[in-house]
């Protein structure tokens, strides 16, 4: 069923041994898709269909998420810092070091824009969805199902245990109409044992909320970068009842970067490219098609 929903060659990058699983179809310029926290590669299917014909898109699943391969705490730093390193050690292994258009969603966004911040140069376009490159904005309480995933052994044991994470954002990380049934499998098909549910967890323990955090730093550097894309063209499209990235998070979007093309889906939620595909698609091929 996979095979059919998602049809693309299987690439692998070994990581300190640790297999790395990237789409890499079509040529062009290239497009880097970069996915967050419970989703995979799956996420942007239809965006890469679109594209595939008139640019290279590449889009990686993080260690521990979709084909990669999930390995324990003593074989992988589950941190922020490393996953910008194996996301520059994929395209420098792909020699894709210019005219990049960066596409984010969820933590892919602080990934993507940690990458984007060593290398403003290589960027040519920002394509963001409902994400974050910034600390928790000063309006917006953290939610506390995160909270209990973050910081209690409950939360471990609902993430770990019953897959909560992943399943329950398969059901109410979209808004206007339920996913079918084959594709909220492929969304939690790789996160199928207690094992293969790290990196759900440790994404959720990695979010620094306040000063002496690790990576709080990090945070506060990738978001210091941002003027230097004051001039990038940068398309945003947002699912306003996104319950994490929602009205406070699009808001400081719009503050950081007034000069992008917003488009606002007011009965979307968290997976815009469920809720809006064709929509969003639509949007992103007429950005992609501009110079």
């Amino acid at each position: 069923m996979l095979d059919t929903l998602f049809p693309y060659q299987r690439h692998y990058l070994d990581l300190n041994g640790n297999k790395l699983h990237y789409v890499n179809e079509g040529q062009g310029e290239p497009v880097v898709m970069v996915h967050g926290n419970p989703s995979w590669s799956f996420y942007y299917r239809n965006v890469i269909e679109t594209l595939k014909s008139t640019h290279q898109c590449i889009v990686p699943d993080h260690i521990g998420c979709g084909l990669s391969d999930k390995p324990g705490d003593e074989s992988y730093d589950y941190t922020l810092p490393q996953r910008i390193d194996d996301l520059e050690a994929l395209l420098d292994q792909l020699n894709i070091k210019q005219n990049i258009t960066l596409v984010v969603h969820d933590w892919g966004g602080m990934i993507g824009m940690g990458y984007a911040a060593r290398y403003p140069d290589r960027i040519k376009k920002l394509v963001i969805l409902n994400t974050g490159a910034f600390h928790l904005p000063k309006s917006k309480p953290f939610p506390w199902p995160l909270w209990i995933c973050r910081n209690t052994f409950i939360g471990t044991g609902l993430v770990r245990g019953f897959n909560a994470f992943s399943s329950i954002a398969s059901y109410v990380g979209v808004k206007r109409k339920p996913m079918p049934k084959d594709i909220r499998q492929a969304y939690v098909a790789p996160f199928n044992s207690w094992e293969n549910r790290i990196s759900t967890l440790r994404f959720v323990q990695d979010i620094p909320l306040k000063p002496g955090d690790r990576n709080y730093d990090l945070v506060t550097e990738i978001s210091q970068s941002l003027p230097k894309f004051s001039q990038v063209p940068t398309l945003i499209c947002w699912g306003l009842q996104d319950f994490v990235f929602d009205k406070h998070f699009l808001a400081q979007w719009k503050q950081e970067m007034p000069h992008a093309q917003v488009h606002e889906f007011a009965d979307c939620g968290h997976y815009i490219l469920e809720d809006a595909s064709e929509e969003v698609v639509g949007h992103i091929k007429q950005f992609m098609a501009t110079s």
